[in-house]
Parts: structure tokens; C-alpha cells; sequence
């Protein structure tokens, strides 16, 4: 049985299983979502059935539906966060670590302070300086993640810049930013990766988090956390309209963390 789980990795199956499902429900909704996902098809408040999987809203819209036309809103969110908190801390870590000295003292105090600062509250800060909305509130997700990505990427190009192949690169008479490129940043890339994939994850549990509270998408466009959001009231007379949505959640967040432990497990 064990050299059958080693010869098949089924939870990194499962992962990218998930992973592709709610991928492909964010690029082609209409194949998945048998009914309109605006327009009520029954009476509100349906139980969970063969024709209504996961049940109707109050008001009569296929929740099923909404959750799969809400994959878009959230996913896309969840990779604008993660672009943005990879971009940004890159370029951070990269500068802190090669250039060292002042300003790498500089900016890890910058990184010390942004981790001080729990992400769910800096992420509120933000938005509700930017306002409301889909863009904003992945950009606000995506700056508490800049501080994660720096630190990662500046102690990988510190332990990679002083291996023996990047000195001889260096001594054979390399410039700075080829050598930075083609030798540092390439051997540091797969614990970023991995970073990536956890961030991804919590971007999405951050968004929904925001979602919930008001701060994303406008009715009557879904997205998750306010789907959830939409039966917080309704949990003794119509479980399922929080219930389900939010397992879906958990789902692509425990996909997400499994992937980040394989990819650094294969470092």
C-alpha cells in the first residue's frame, strides 16, 4: 500500500483536480452552470436537489450556478493578489540581497513592519482607502503580500549568491545583471513557486473574507464570499446557501496548500 501511494500521488491528484475544476468553471461557466445564474428559476430558499445541486437563494437563483459564475470573480481577484505580491516582494527581496549594506537594512525594516501588521487589517486598511470592488480588493490582498515574497526572495539570493558556481561566474568576468539573472534568480525561483501557490490559497480566503464583509463585487454579480455572506441569517432555515459555497472555498484553499507542500518538497 505504501509503494502504491509513492508510485501515485493522490493528494497532488486531488489538488490539481480541484485546481482544473474551478479553473475550468471560471473560463467556460456556461458548460457548467445548468441554469442563468441571474434570474430566479424556482422559488427561493430550495433545498438541495437533482435539478438544484446545491439548492436556491432566497431568491430563487441556482446557487450551483452563482458559486460556478463566481469562480471568475474570485480566481481572477485571488491571481491579481498574487501577481502583484509577487512583482512587488521580487523586486524588494532582489535588491536587498544583492545590493546588501544600507539598503538592505532599509528594506527589511520596510518587510519587518508590513509583517507586523496582520494581513486581514491591512488589507482592510487599503480597501477602504481604494474603495470597494473585484480590482481593489485584490489589490489590498496583493500588497499584504508583498512583505512574504521579499523575505523569501532575499534570503534565497543571499544563500545562492555565495555559492561557489555564481563566484566563477562573477570571476570569468559576468556582469552584474546577467549573472543576477541567468545564475541567482533561476536557483531561487521553486521556494517562490511554492510560496506562490500558498498565497494563492489565502488570497482567495482573504477575498472571500472581504467579499463577506461588503468589499467586493456589487449585487447582483456573485462571488463567493458574498454568497456566503447573502445566508449568514439563514443558517437554521436554509443551511446550504452557506454551507456550500464555503466548502467549495476550502476546498480550492486546501488544493492550493497541497500543491505549495509538494512544489517544496520537490526543492
Amino acid at each position: 500500500m505504501r509503494r502504491l501511494r509513492r508510485a501515485l500521488p493522490v493528494g497532488p491528484l486531488l489538488a490539481w483536480a480541484v485546481i482544473a475544476v474551478v479553473l475550468l468553471w471560471a473560463f467556460f461557466p456556461d458548460a457548467f452552470a445548468p441554469h442563468d445564474a441571474y434570474t430566479s428559476v424556482t422559488r427561493g430558499l430550495h433545498p438541495p436537489s437533482a435539478e438544484f445541486p446545491f439548492g436556491t437563494d432566497t431568491n430563487g437563483r441556482d446557487l450551483f450556478s452563482r458559486v460556478v459564475y463566481g469562480a471568475s470573480e474570485s480566481l481572477a481577484g485571488a491571481l491579481v493578489a498574487v501577481t502583484v505580491g509577487l512583482s512587488a516582494g521580487t523586486l524588494l527581496g532582489v535588491v536587498a540581497g544583492s545590493v546588501g549594506g544600507l539598503v538592505e537594512d532599509g528594506v527589511m525594516r520596510l518587510v519587518d513592519v508590513l509583517l507586523s501588521i496582520p494581513g486581514l487589517l491591512l488589507a482592510l486598511t487599503v480597501v477602504i482607502l481604494l474603495g470597494p470592488g473585484t480590482v481593489n480588493a485584490a489589490l489590498a490582498v496583493g500588497i499584504g503580500a508583498v512583505a512574504s515574497f521579499a523575505r523569501l526572495v532575499r534570503s534565497e539570493v543571499v544563500q545562492v549568491r555565495a555559492t561557489d558556481y555564481v563566484e566563477a561566474a562573477y570571476g570569468s568576468g559576468g556582469r552584474p545583471l546577467a549573472v543576477l539573472w541567468r545564475h541567482v534568480l533561476r536557483n531561487s525561483l521553486r521556494p517562490v513557486v511554492a510560496l506562490a501557490a500558498l498565497q494563492f490559497g489565502a488570497a482567495i480566503l482573504a477575498l472571500s473574507t472581504l467579499g463577506f464583509l461588503g468589499y467586493g463585487v456589487t449585487p447582483p454579480d456573485p462571488e463567493w464570499g458574498m454568497l456566503i455572506a447573502q445566508g449568514r441569517d439563514l443558517l437554521g432555515a436554509a443551511w446550504w446557501v452557506t454551507t456550500l459555497p464555503g466548502l467549495v472555498i476550502v476546498a480550492v484553499v486546501l488544493a492550493a496548500n497541497r500543491l505549495s507542500r509538494s512544489l517544496g518538497r520537490e526543492r
